[in-house]
Order: C-alpha cells, then structure tokens, then sequence
C-alpha cells in the first residue's frame, strides 16, 4: 500500500516541495574548478623552463621556476582547493603568473629563431634541435592555455560564481542549445585543449575567439607556433640532409 499525501489529491502542495532550487549564499561559488590542474600545468612549465638551453631561457636557470612557483604556492595559500574566492590581490597574482609564464615562451622562440637564423649550438644537431624545439612548443602550448584559463569571462574565481551571457571564448557547449548545458563551465583541460588545437591547427578549431584580446591571443600563438615547427623543422631537415 503506498501512502497518498494530501497534494497528490490535488489539495495545497507543501510550501517547502514548492520552493525552486536554493541558489548559493552570496560569496559562494557552486561552480569551483579543482586547484591541481592548473597547478599542475604551471609546474610543467617550471620543468620545461629547466630543461631548456641556456642560451633559450630568460634569465638563470632557476629564476623563472623560482618566480612562478613562489606565485603558485601565493595562489594556492589564498584560495586551496577549488579556485572560487574572488580578490583584487589574486587576481593581480594570476595575471602575473601567466604574464611571465607568456613572456618566457616568447622570449623562448625568440631565441630559437635567432639561433637557426645566425647558428646556435642547438642548430647544429638534428636530435638537439628537435628537442630544444619541442621544449619551448610545449612551453607555449602551456603558457597560452593558462594565458586563455585566467582572462576568459574574468578569470577562474569570476567564472565559478557567474558566467555573462555573451563569453569570450565560446566553447561548443555554450554555442549549441541542443546540449543543454546552462550551468556548464569550461574547465582548465578544455583550455589545455584549446591551446593545443591552436598550436597545430594555426586557426581556431571548436572555440570560437569572441573579445578582440582572445583573437589577439590565438593569432600570437598561431604566428609563434609556425615559427617554431616551420623553421626547427626545416633546419633539421637541412642538417639531416
């Protein structure tokens, strides 16, 4: 015998069973990405940093690992865990982190360029600039996804609490109705893929670049990407042959 309550022979329906969805207390994020990822990948490029040439790396060998892992244990001090406290100060620290982990990379395939063009001690090995030339790919590939993690729709913390109606990179689930992802949020691997697909396919893949700094972004990485695979590629070729 199953039980009837009142609402279900069309009495007054209980104000409790009425009610919609609590929604988060101000302040608190429902959508807070897990911190590891994106630490993770920022230790990957202190790795990469160590494994690159001297004459590749901007500055000492340990300077940049220092800088970034001393912003890095910064973040995860401020907000462990789930990425979802929003403050000026983090924020200012994320940008910086990205900031130098962008300006490495770059300066990185500046460098590469400069040697295969004037000769370098790595341009002279088939095998040596195969490998100095996936260190700093794989380190652009990295720096730009977490460059597109920390600024699109504001950052981590911003996106957990409120993504706009209108984002800046436009993921397929947020272009296409039919998957019914209202409350989805891009995470830090869809980011990782984006720069990835970057990097390879020197144009935009499945994410779209809607605010004029993302398009500046991918193009950046598009020209600097090509550089890296078109020249190393090239050179060692040349050397083989």
């Amino acid at each position: 015998m199953t039980g009837h309550h009142p609402a279900d022979a069309g009495g007054p329906s209980d104000p409790q069973e009425s009610e919609p969805e609590s929604e988060p207390e101000p302040g608190q994020a429902a959508f807070g990405e897990a911190r590891w990822p994106m630490a993770g990948a920022v230790i990957a490029a202190m790795v990469l940093t160590l494994l690159m040439p001297d004459d590749l790396r901007l500055g000492p060998r340990w300077l940049l690992p220092f800088v970034e892992g001393l912003l890095l244990v910064t973040l995860i001090a401020g907000d462990p865990g789930r990425i979802s406290r929003r403050s000026a100060t983090l924020r200012a620290v994320s940008i910086a982190l990205v900031g130098v982990l962008a300006v490495s990379a770059i300066w990185s395939t500046v460098r590469l360029v400069d040697d295969l063009i004037h000769g370098g001690d790595e341009t002279n090995s088939a095998t040596g600039l195969l490998q100095a030339g996936g260190v700093v790919w794989a380190s652009t590939v990295v720096a730009f996804s977490l460059l597109y993690f920390e600024l699109d729709s504001g950052g981590a913390a911003a996106r957990a609490h409120h993504m706009p109606a209108t984002p800046e990179l436009a993921f397929p689930q947020q272009l296409s109705p039919e998957l019914n992802a209202a409350h989805w949020r891009p995470r830090y691997v869809d980011y990782l893929y984006l720069g990835l697909t970057n990097s390879t396919a020197f144009s935009p893949t499945d994410v779209m670049p809607l605010a004029p700094w993302a398009k500046i972004a991918m193009a950046v990485q598009s020209l600097v990407s090509l550089l890296i695979l078109g020249l190393v590629i090239a050179r060692a070729v040349n050397v083989l042959v």
